[in-house]
């Protein structure tokens, strides 16, 4: 029997176990990852007002590795060998027949003074911490940003950074702590959020000025301080910042012998093989693929590209062209802790749903419905 090798225990390598056994794969499938933990990443913007624990969203592979057949490998990737079909661990070598790469991608921390700030997607605990913060503070100013990768601009992940920013006013207006903070939002870009549509731009920024949220705007970053943030544009005041740095591949890319693109990332076909590879796959943010240049890195994203790539890793197993692609798609509830704001997108049409309280609790189902199987 042919073996299949899935490096990440994410949202891209999870469904792609799911559909390969969904679709009667029988093959042995090995899932490598340094924890036997799946994190429910999009959740981490309830955790400063307590609506969520470590326990909500992370969750052990245990159960569905088990259900679905699977061998765990508990290991961190150094490299690829994709000539010998080998990938290097560091607890030893493991032999594939076929490889889906969904590990994900990493931030950027190259800006002086990044040790200050606060990156919330990063996990759980800095997440946590960065709420016991806000709540020893009396008062001051808050800050809450995020950037790209220069050489890929669409290698970012804005949209938390708007749901912490328009959760954390909601959560101190409830506190009827607001009038003692002053909560400023920075970005490089004149228009923020851009992929998300002209109209969205728009109405998020109208809403942070219904809220009383200053702008810094379209001015490059230089770095942060222990209570300022810094730019091309000058300096403030920043109490507490919360950032999101670009993103790029995974830090053994450059160790694997394939191609990458200038941003660091996988470069994948639109069938999500990776370029000049037929039995090597890539699902998630830890590639680069044709399409949009509004195109997220996000998980529903991540999952659609999943689902591509079974199909035809299934399809070159049966000998056959591997011809299926995913939508480009993005699909994001805004939510701002009592609320949300439905944004949609795709080749033909994007369009902005307004503030509703019902987006909020549609948010709260679907982690419901997603996370089904690993309660």
């Amino acid at each position: 029997m042919q073996s299949i090798v899935i490096l990440g225990a994410g949202f891209a390598a999870l469904t792609a176990v799911r559909q390969l056994r969904k679709a009667g794969c029988q093959e042995p499938i090995t899932l490598v990852a340094p924890t036997p933990e799946f994190h429910f990443y999009p959740s981490l913007i309830w955790v400063p007002a307590g609506l969520r624990t470590e326990q909500d969203l992370n969750f052990s592979v245990a159960h569905f590795c088990q259900r679905h057949d699977v061998h765990f490998r508990q290991a961190s990737v150094t490299g690829l060998d994709p000539e010998k079909q080998q990938v290097f661990t560091d607890i030893g070598t493991l032999s594939y027949d076929y490889l889906i790469i969904a590990t994900g991608g990493r931030f950027i921390k190259k800006l002086s003074g990044i040790e200050h700030i606060y990156t919330p997607c990063e996990g759980y605990a800095p997440t946590k911490a960065y709420s016991n913060r806000l709540a020893t503070l009396k008062g001051g100013t808050l800050a809450f940003g995020f950037g790209s990768n220069p050489k890929e601009p669409s290698a970012m992940r804005g949209g938390p950074i708007f749901e912490f920013l328009f959760g954390i006013d909601t959560l101190l207006r409830q506190q009827q702590r607001r009038d003692q903070f002053k909560l400023v939002f920075f970005n490089p870009a004149p228009e923020p959020g851009k992929r998300l549509g002209a109209k969205a731009v728009k109405y998020l920024l109208k809403e942070m000025q219904q809220r009383g949220i200053e702008t810094r705007l379209g001015h490059k970053m230089q770095g942060f301080t222990e209570n300022s943030v810094l730019t091309e544009g000058g300096e403030f005041a920043s109490d507490l910042t919360l950032f999101m740095p670009g993103m790029t591949g995974p830090a053994w890319a450059e160790n694997s012998g394939l191609p990458l693109s200038e941003g660091g990332f996988f470069k994948a076909t639109a069938q999500c093989q990776v370029e000049g590879f037929e039995r090597i796959f890539v699902a998630g943010d830890s590639g680069s693929y044709p399409g949009p240049d509004w195109m997220p890195k996000q998980a529903h994203v991540a999952d659609l590209q999943a689902c591509a790539a079974v199909k035809n890793l299934l399809a070159v197993q049966r000998g056959e062209a591997a011809t299926h692609t995913f939508k480009p798609e993005l699909v994001c509830i805004v939510d701002t802790l009592d609320s949300g704001i439905l944004v949609y997108r795709d080749p033909k049409r994007a369009y902005l749903l307004p503030k509703l309280r019902l987006f909020h609790w549609l948010k709260r189902a679907f982690e419901w419905y997603y996370l089904r199987a690993f309660r």
